[in-house]
């Protein structure tokens, strides 16, 4: 195996590799095995035909590209490991040769993992901002599960506020019908409007069976740019309205919400977990700043461009995965989200770019960090994190399967190194 290096920009590496005939021959007989079972022969079991027969069959470019894929495969590690080299992100590879019995030349772009020299990441300060839970904060979670806890009867009078509404929607602008704008079943509580701040005070006051016809404005940083500030026109027809009786919030409403014994330890729980939300909110916002603030003091070799795709393509499927929900039948497809927002994937990805290099500048920095500062993560630890996720994850063999892959173990190790080291620049930093 003969190989030549080229150090590119980027950060790259060009590695071109030469395979002698001898070398390829055990790939390409390989190669004709497996395609081989795949061939149904007259008069012949799968895999069991006469070798001639069977290369009739088979086109000879079929055979050299899985030659060539089964050796690359075979001989990557071994590249690797020859010429010292650790990549960020799988190569691209260009055949530039192959043919029978010839040499096999191929060449690999590999991306290397930048360098970065540290800003003194050890007198940044942060300011931790004291959270705290209201009076109206709590009020508000107590009207929420009150209101989830009440009982919708149908009514023929008009609706009010706190009062449940179904109606069917038809949106258009300037006289044209919206695209997706044909909402059907459409359901809300007269006063809580999420989905258009102060939409459902148009629809107060409708009976059953009732339309209107109204103009509401949306708000100026509306997720859709094309409608966002825009004066929309509804028309809406009312298929229910349901009056809720809430039940009175005392101390035997309080004991059918769990297990409590009156109102008080209700409230106590409820502000327990809001405190424990807004801290985490609190905590991710020092995160971000802290690790905002390293970056800026830092200096990055160039980022090659196949990582920073790399890491787009992570993003695109990440957000996909939050769309496309595989448990839930109702959720909507990706296609439709991208029609919502009118903007195509490759959109998407161009807009995604500053955060994907400011994500792999954050996985620099941890790293770095972490050979400095010897944060390490010892085997134990992975095993007792398995051991967690092993509970979570009873029955679900798949997925446990591969948690404890070596691509499993490498991911938790990684991980849990990460959070070490984020705690570890909190405690210097507050």
């Amino acid at each position: 195996m003969e190989i030549t290096t080229k150090k590119q920009p980027q950060n790259l590496i060009e590695i071109t590799v030469e395979l002698s005939t001898e070398e390829v021959k055990p790939f390409y007989d390989q190669a004709w095995q497996e395609l081989s079972k795949e061939v149904s022969i007259k008069g012949f079991r799968p895999g069991r035909a006469p070798l001639d027969l069977v290369k009739q069959e088979i086109e000879e470019t079929k055979v050299l590209e899985k030659t060539a894929e089964k050796a690359i495969n075979d001989k990557y590690p071994q590249i690797l490991e020859k010429e010292k080299i650790t990549p960020v992100a799988p190569p691209q590879i260009q055949i530039q040769k192959i043919a029978p019995d010839n040499p096999l030349i191929f060449k690999l772009t590999i991306p290397l993992l930048p360098k970065v020299s540290l800003g003194d990441y050890k007198k940044i300060k942060i300011k931790k901002e004291k959270v705290e839970v209201t009076e109206e904060e709590l009020k508000k979670s107590l009207d929420q599960l009150q209101s989830m806890t009440g009982k919708e009867v149908a009514t023929l009078k008009p609706s009010q506020k706190k009062d449940k509404m179904k109606v069917d929607l038809d949106l258009s602008v300037d006289n044209v019908p919206l695209e997706g704008g044909q909402i059907r079943d459409f359901t809300f509580v007269v006063g809580q409007d999420q989905f258009l701040p102060g939409l459902s005070e148009n629809l107060k006051g409708l009976t059953k069976g009732e339309e209107k016809s109204f103009f509401h404005q949306y708000p100026s940083d509306h997720y859709d740019k094309k409608l966002a500030g825009r004066l929309v026109n509804f028309k809406a027809k009312v298929k229910e309205v349901f009056q809720i009786n809430l039940p009175e919030i005392n101390d035997d409403w309080a004991k059918s919400m769990g297990p409590f014994q009156n109102l008080k330890e209700l409230k106590e729980k409820i502000k327990e977990n809001i405190l424990k939300e807004k801290e985490q909110r609190e905590n991710q916002k020092i995160e971000i700043d802290l690790l905002g603030k390293i970056i800026d003091r830092s200096e990055f070799e160039e980022i090659p461009e196949i990582l920073i795709n790399h890491e787009i393509e992570k993003m695109m499927v990440e957000l996909k995965g939050s769309i496309e929900r595989p448990d839930d039948p109702t959720s909507p497809k990706f296609d439709d989200y991208l029609k919502s927002i009118k903007k195509s994937e490759e959109e998407l990805k161009k807009e995604f770019r500053p955060k994907a290099e400011q994500r792999i500048k954050t996985a620099l920095i941890i790293k770095e960090i972490a050979q400095k500062e010897n944060i390490k993560t010892e085997e134990e630890e992975i095993e007792t994190e398995i051991k967690k996720l092993e509970e979570t994850y009873q029955g679900q063999s798949k997925i446990l399967e591969n948690i404890k892959s070596l691509e499993g173990r490498a991911y938790l190790k990684n991980m849990i190194t990460n959070e070490k080291v984020i705690n570890w620049l909190k405690k210097q930093s507050l």
